[in-house]
């Protein structure tokens, strides 16, 4: 069964900073800017699942994935976090006429 939590809105709302990282990557290499976006994805899941976790609100559990930290991150996701950040900056470009 899928759980979510209204914290969910503000966690998901990070992904804004997207926007001004892109600028500041500017003409790096895709790898390079996609495991920036992935390790950024990591930090903020990271950082919010522990929070939520210790007020026991967190609605999602890795731990039964092999490759999780604390039940609140899988690190074989780096691929899915690094192709959701390209995308979102991809997006970004177009809307913005670039």
């Amino acid at each position: 069964m899928g759980q979510t939590s209204l914290w969910m809105f503000p966690i998901y709302g990070m992904a804004s900073i997207i926007g001004p990282v892109s600028h500041l990557l500017g003409k790096c290499p895709v790898l390079l800017r996609g495991a920036i976006y992935s390790v950024g994805i990591f930090t903020g899941e990271y950082v919010s699942g522990s929070f939520l976790k210790k007020h026991k609100m967190c609605p999602w559990d890795y731990s039964r994935a092999k490759a999780n930290i604390d039940g609140v991150i899988r690190l074989d996701y780096a691929p899915l976090w690094m192709f959701a950040g390209l995308t979102f900056e991809k997006i970004l470009n177009i809307t913005n006429g670039k």
